[in-house]
């Protein structure tokens, strides 16, 4: 099926690095408003250039957009795709103000049409195992999450040889104006909504730890949040986004009979770890070679069966951002509903913004946005 790529900055090298691995896309071009920018990531990637975002909007051949423009142009983008009847998958959020994203959503059910967006890896090896384990209570009931996404102290490091695939370096004023919090928090909500619902109430606190970035910033935003949520079927998380900690992505879920964790939401091939409750303390489950007995800090056994990250994926990305792509195109082909829904991505867009901007929304906040859960990956399924 015939897509365009609209965005050819630091973020679309990641798409192509792994699109070769499903047939499913058949790239027609891409286009960006900067046309050496377009030109370079074209030429680098062997791929046509349309010279206009209209050509894209009037070729009929193509059934899907993919939005990877910043943050400030989804609405835009995305808006005038769905008026020209195509379907699209957008890189997060969908918008960067709830009724802009409501609009999308509307707009393209409206029209009859799919709209969602990233980030995918709710569909990767890892967070599927997890899923599963949760569905088949491996650690009895769940009650408490801990998830971590700290990403180093941006500000501070060198970042002069920040590249992309195709040479585009890291949006550095793009990424410090729109905040670690809406760039980021989508990869663990994205997780937990589909593991536990809605969410029905949060509360949440951010700031600004480093007025001074060392580049001339148009935009203050924080670059430190932390956000309490309660799911309507019972679990209580608490969500931590920085870009000054230290690097640190653990995920961590407490449930009656144990915890299941993971070191990294950006790595579809993250081992899945599962630890019992004994009257002792923690207790790795049995495993045929590697069981023992571990407490607090030592060795922890992965959970068992988990399937391997199998795809090609070029540079030091251990991600297929391509997934929620193909996941979009095989819903129009198969002619039904995505597992990646717009209500879901509504939702997740809802309490995203609401932690980036708890003085607009509320320090605390009744979330009124619903959803329809996904189906499991079909492999992930028995």
């Amino acid at each position: 099926m015939r897509f365009a790529i609209v965005g050819c900055g630091y973020v679309a090298d990641f798409y192509l690095a792994t699109v070769a691995n499903h047939p499913e896309l058949e790239l027609a071009g891409v286009f960006d408003r900067d046309p050496e920018r377009a030109r370079r990531f074209a030429a680098h990637h062997g791929l046509h250039r349309f010279d206009s975002y209209e050509q894209i909007l009037d070729d009929t051949s193509i059934v899907l957009v993919a939005n990877l423009t910043n943050p400030s142009s989804h609405y835009e983008v995305s808006k005038a795709a769905l008026e020209a009847d195509k379907h699209v998958y957008s890189e997060k959020p969908l918008a960067t103000s709830l009724a802009d994203a409501t609009e999308l959503v509307e707009l393209a059910e409206q029209r009859d049409l799919l709209i969602t967006s990233a980030p995918c890896s709710v569909l990767g090896e890892t967070a599927q195992t997890l899923w599963k384990a949760i569905r088949e209570e491996r650690v009895g009931v769940p009650r408490l999450i801990y998830a971590d996404i700290d990403d180093g102290p941006k500000a501070l490091q060198d970042r002069s040889g920040w590249l992309s695939d195709s040479g585009v370096p890291w949006p550095a004023k793009d990424e410090f104006e729109m905040g670690c919090t809406l760039e980021h928090a989508g990869y663990y909500l994205t997780w937990m909504t589909v593991f536990f619902g809605r969410v029905i109430r949060m509360t949440t606190f951010s700031n600004v730890l480093m007025e001074d970035k060392g580049i001339p910033l148009d935009i203050r935003a924080n670059d430190f949040s932390v956000s309490c949520f309660e799911f309507e079927s019972g679990p209580t998380m608490r969500l931590t986004c920085s870009i000054y900690a230290p690097d640190d992505r653990r995920l961590r879920i407490f449930g009656d009979g144990g915890v299941l964790s993971t070191h990294d939401c950006w790595d579809y091939g993250s081992p899945v770890y599962l630890s019992k409750r004994t009257p002792l303390g923690l207790r790795a489950e049995a495993h045929p070679k590697l069981a023992r007995l571990t407490g607090l800090g030592q060795r922890r056994v992965p959970l068992v069966r988990q399937p391997k990250f199998g795809y090609a994926v070029s540079g030091s990305n251990p991600m297929d951002f391509c997934r929620g792509v193909v996941d979009l195109v095989e819903a129009v082909r198969d002619e039904r509903a995505p597992r990646l829904s717009a209500r879901w991505s509504l939702h997740v867009n809802e309490l995203v913004l609401a932690m980036q901007h708890p003085d607009q929304y509320g320090t605390t906040r009744t979330i009124e946005s619903t959803f329809e859960t996904m189906a499991p990956m079909t492999w992930a399924e028995d």
